[in-house]
């Protein structure tokens, strides 16, 4: 990964700073602006502060590896070491993509300890599907915090953040900073939604009784990708934010977001949330995407809409060809008869970074138009790609080892056939 790999990645986390700024935060932006300028040690000496204050492990394993990567920058080999084992060996660093792509380690990657610490960390997944793990932990522990709080309903973030997010597997850590954040913003959002959280609780603890079904998914691409592995999958309780995301440790659920059903209180939630809340019995569909980003790690970096658009319709496309249906049937409900007037308006804007009018755009949406129309278009060119190739299973090979996303859009031939339309 590439310097700007790095300083987007700390972008990513300063985004994701609460309102109300800890010395952790504050010394995240400050290693920030030192490694722009280049100051390195700088940086690193910043970002190491930052992870021993973090409260957080994920937060902690984060800082400490981008400490690393600047010491290495700095061509630091104890300092990057110390860092990378604080990271890992403490806080449980397993990210193996990333520390093998990491341009900075190139000095160091020939090393003993340098290949004693990656034989350290153990993969997650499995190669075969029979042996997925479901895990449903994170689940019982939000019930029975959930249980507690209206006891003592005024302890209600201390009783969460001990009794769920602290206690909680490394997944609900990384969910709780990527998608939650913090914990009185968690607990305003759950006493603004109790009706429809005490409506859906019997269907959040069934998750784990689809696993059939998951299997099912998992079974159809290591057919027809047989390099495909297969990491745990965890649900968890989130709040309306994200129905799913994935990243070292496995896929993750937030199965609030599919209980929608006719015992499901809605009253008190937004057209929005209505919208984007699936049914239980939609749940594979959402594992299956989740799990194609899982596998997108051999995908260049690139930030144009296209590359965005790709990476999330070739996990409706993929996942819909293992599963039955996309994550996102809705887009496509909408899409039917529009075709060239999205189609227009994408190709303004596909070169450019231009992904947040196009993806994750929730604030964009109307009754008239959905938002993640970009998820729509990238479904279309993959599929389009998929259609035209002689070999399907070398076709998702190549979709999941994307190197040039020019070419492989003209490749699909999607433009002739939209203009043909």
């Amino acid at each position: 990964m590439t310097r700007k790999y790095v300083v987007a990645l700390v972008l990513m986390l300063i985004s994701n700073l609460s309102f109300s700024q800890s010395a952790s935060d504050s010394l995240l932006e400050i290693g920030n602006k030192f490694y722009k300028a280049k100051e390195f040690d700088k940086a690193a000496k910043a970002w190491c502060q930052s992870a021993e204050l973090a409260d957080n492990k994920i937060t902690k394993q984060t800082n400490f590896y981008i400490a690393s990567v600047a010491y290495a920058e700095a061509k630091d080999s104890v300092n990057t070491f110390h860092c990378l084992e604080m990271a890992v060996t403490k806080n449980g660093f397993n990210d193996l993509p990333e520390l093998k792509t990491q341009e900075a380690f190139s000095f160091i990657n020939k090393s003993n300890r340098w290949l004693s610490l990656l034989k350290s960390i153990k993969p997650v997944y499995t190669k075969n599907p029979l042996n997925v793990q479901v895990i449903e932990a994170d689940v019982k522990n939000f019930w029975a915090a959930y249980d507690k709080t209206k006891i003592s309903q005024d302890k209600a973030e201390q009783i969460y953040k001990y009794a769920y997010f602290d206690k909680g597997s490394m997944a609900l850590q990384y969910y709780f900073v990527n998608k939650i954040q913090s914990v009185d913003n968690f607990v305003y959002m759950h006493n603004a939604k109790s009706k429809y959280y005490e409506s859906i609780r019997e269907n959040t603890l069934k998750a784990a009784q689809l696993k059939p079904e998951y299997q099912k998914s998992f079974i159809k691409l290591k057919k027809i990708y047989p390099e495909a592995v297969f990491p745990p999958i965890y649900f968890v309780i989130g709040k309306l934010r994200s129905a799913g995301t994935s990243c070292s440790y496995g896929l993750i659920l937030g199965i609030d977001q599919a209980c929608m059903s006719p015992t499901a209180d809605t009253t008190e939630l937004t057209t929005l949330e209505k919208h984007n809340i699936s049914t239980f019995k939609g749940l594979p569909y959402t594992v299956a995407h989740e799990l194609i980003h899982y596998l997108q790690n051999g995908m260049a970096s690139d930030t144009t809409l296209l590359k965005a658009s790709l990476v999330e319709g070739m996990a409706d496309f993929i996942g819909e060809l293992i599963s039955g249906k996309t994550a996102n049937e809705r887009l496509k409900v909408y899409a039917k008869g529009k075709e060239k007037q999205i189609w227009e308006s994408f190709e303004k804007e596909m070169y450019l970074n231009k992904a947040e009018n196009w993806i994750a755009n929730a604030d964009q949406e109307t009754a008239d138009k959905p938002a993640d129309l970009g998820y729509w278009v990238g479904y279309e060119i993959c599929k389009s790609y998929y259609a035209n190739a002689k070999d399907k299973h070398k076709a998702i090979y190549d979709m999941l080892h994307i190197q040039d996303y020019k070419k492989f859009f003209e490749d699909s031939k999607f433009k002739q056939m939209i203009d043909s339309l």
